[in-house]
């Protein structure tokens, strides 16, 4: 493998970052009429649905004031920020202040507060905007929202869950996992007993529940007991998640100063890597069963853009953590992937789907689902990290 110079890389991440990925979200997806951010936006940036995704309005608020806070004060951005924030406000939440799923443009409410994805996007985007801010209503609605989340943690969908689950009850590897990086989100705004607690409870969900040490792969969706469910959802594999969620874990070892627990997320996140790589195309498969049956997902095997950056992102890190030499081998075939079938030189961002044979599959940057968020935070993380190693001499270049 030829050297990496790390200098040079950090710059290329930035520097996208700066010039191809955030004006394109400054200039096409702010709402000047009604508040707001358009995610639904084609290649070159035109809007083709009005419709507000709450993910998607939360992530834009968050990744906005976070890059206002940590990468330059640029007073655009926490406009941008606080914009968004005073259409979510005055729109967003039901009378229980759960967070809705979709409005229209104007702010009706479209779709019930079925998903808690909503309101764990919403906790960190006030958090962070808290951090540029000071305003304490930004304060009260993340802890208001966080509050929310450890009540409904056990039962998140409520009234809206499809399972009838006295006939089969499974839990879900989605919250415990991003609860191991929502905690660190938000840290400054709970009492540290509070945080130490959540993070227990999320890294023991991730590792010693969902992680199946015997397959060496991390499930789906487990029994209540953490027993495994012989049908599709038991059987289900998502190998960005379970890419992403080791990023997450690396970040608490670091808090905790616990190597140990960085070196099983390294081991784990080469075990995930192996098994989902295509050794037929290339790229990471979105989803597979554990079995090797077809998955009921039609998409399995399309390459998408946030599996390989959160994945691209654990690499680096392990490597950065530990020195070993198998993560950044993986790190450069996936960055080698991803700048080669992601990236848009001509009109900015990434695309988002591509066909297993890593055809552009919808010309589209946002969407439902893709929004201001896994680009720009991964190509801040990948720019931090590769510094890092940079001016790290026992890393090499």
């Amino acid at each position: 493998m030829t050297q990496i110079d790390f200098g040079k890389r950090a710059l290329l991440y930035e520097n996208y970052l700066l010039e191809k990925v955030m004006p394109f979200w400054m200039e096409h997806s702010i709402d000047k009429e009604y508040g707001g951010y358009f995610t639904c936006l084609d290649r070159k940036g035109q809007v083709y649905d009005q419709d507000k995704f709450m993910w998607l309005q939360c992530r834009q608020v968050w990744t906005l004031s976070m890059l206002y806070n940590n990468l330059e004060k640029n007073e655009a951005w926490l406009d941008a920020a606080l914009k968004g924030a005073e259409f979510l406000i005055k729109h967003g939440r039901d009378e229980n202040k759960d967070w809705y799923f979709a409005l229209d443009r104007a702010g009706k409410p479209l779709v019930q507060p079925y998903n808690i994805f909503s309101d764990c996007f919403a906790t960190m985007a006030f958090a962070q905007l808290y951090k540029a801010t000071g305003n304490p209503e930004h304060a009260t609605i993340a802890k208001e929202t966080f509050e929310r989340i450890l009540q409904r943690r056990d039962n998140p969908k409520g009234k809206y869950l499809k399972q009838i689950p006295e006939n089969r009850q499974l839990k879900g590897f989605s919250l415990p996992m991003i609860l191991c990086n929502l905690v660190l989100e938000i840290e400054h705004l709970l009492e540290p007993q509070l945080v130490q607690e959540t993070l227990n409870y999320g890294v023991n969900e991730v590792l010693n529940v969902f992680y199946k040490k015997n397959l060496g792969l991390i499930l789906e969706n487990v029994a209540p007991d953490g027993s495994f469910v012989d049908c599709f959802e038991g059987r289900l594999i998502n190998p960005g998640h379970g890419l992403e969620s080791m990023w997450f874990v690396m970040d608490v070892a670091k808090k905790l100063n616990d190597d140990t627990l960085i070196q099983k997320c390294v081991d784990i996140s080469l075990q995930l890597l192996n098994y989902g790589w295509d050794q037929q195309y290339g790229g990471i498969f979105y989803f597979l069963d554990v079995k090797g049956y077809p998955p009921q997902q039609l998409e399995w095997d399309q390459k998408l853009w946030w599996v390989h950056l959160e994945s691209l992102i654990t690499a680096l890190k392990g490597y950065q953590l530990t020195g070993n030499q198998d993560c950044l081998k993986w790190y450069e075939k996936l960055h080698d992937y991803t700048w080669s079938h992601f990236v848009d030189e001509e009109y900015g961002e990434m695309y988002g789907y591509l066909n297993r044979r890593g055809e552009v599959l919808l010309e589209l940057k946002g969407g439902k689902w893709k929004g201001c968020f896994h680009v720009p935070r991964a190509l801040y993380q990948l720019a931090k990290l590769a510094h890092t190693i940079n001016n790290d001499p026992s890393k090499g270049k």
